[in-house]
């Protein structure tokens, strides 16, 4: 398993939308907008291939401050999950924010998710809300 930076505009980036909509927004009869993806132009893109280079999982990174950044858009390919890969390259991505200078991880979970990330030492910070037509948790993590 290789975990890296992709960029914007790149095969690799075609490769991770298409596995974001399957995985996060095609179950809830959503699309991207143009607008929406356009507004990553700037943020850090992070992925997983497998041994054959296959794009196999992806996560957004948003910078908020000088020293929180919020991860997003975590998608692992269906057939895949349950294996590590997530949370790999959710270690992968810690590690690249301390080389970068932040200290603080937030996140929006899906209220399935939670589980998932309570493993990986976040906590649920405040009272659930509404987004994209589901239940999520402000979940955060000094790193």
């Amino acid at each position: 398993m290789k975990f890296c930076e992709i960029e914007f505009g790149t095969p690799d980036f075609d490769e991770a939308v298409k596995l974001r909509y399957r995985v996060l927004k095609e179950p809830l009869g959503i699309d991207f907008t143009a607008e929406q993806l356009a507004e990553e132009f700037d943020q850090i893109h992070l992925a997983a291939f497998t041994e054959g280079y296959s794009l196999c999982a992806y996560l957004l990174l948003t910078p908020h401050t000088e020293k929180t950044i919020q991860m997003r858009q975590v998608a692992v390919e269906p057939a895949l999950q349950k294996k590590g890969i997530g949370k790999n390259l959710v270690a992968y991505s810690e590690s690249w924010c301390i080389q970068h200078g932040y200290n603080e991880m937030i996140l929006h979970a899906r209220d399935t998710s939670v589980p998932f990330y309570l493993k990986l030492g976040y906590k649920k910070s405040g009272k659930p809300f509404e987004e994209v037509g589901l239940d999520h948790w402000l979940m955060k993590k000094t790193i």
